[in-house]
């Protein structure tokens, strides 16, 4: 499909769309080119922070699997909790 094939058939889509369709797409437009998220300068200075750290070995850094393993054993405490 060339380019002016589908801009043509966006243009026909647009004009039979509900108002709900249009507003989706676009919102979908006006977001693309916008990142998620923008970290402030007081983020990076964190990230570089906590990287220093890491490397002097100031703080513990774990795997995945410990994590995912400390997650499991909270989780398995609060549902004991409960009971």
């Amino acid at each position: 499909m060339t380019l002016a094939a589908a801009k043509q058939k966006l243009h026909s889509y647009i004009d039979h769309a509900d108002s709900k369709k249009v507003k989706a797409i676009l919102t979908l437009l006006e977001n693309e080119n916008q990142p998620e998220y923008e970290l402030t300068r007081a983020d990076w200075k964190e990230l570089d922070d906590r990287w220093e750290e890491y490397l002097t070995g100031e703080i513990k850094s774990y795997t995945l699997e410990e994590s995912k393993a400390h997650i499991d054993k909270y989780i398995e405490r609060k549902r004991k909790n409960r009971v």
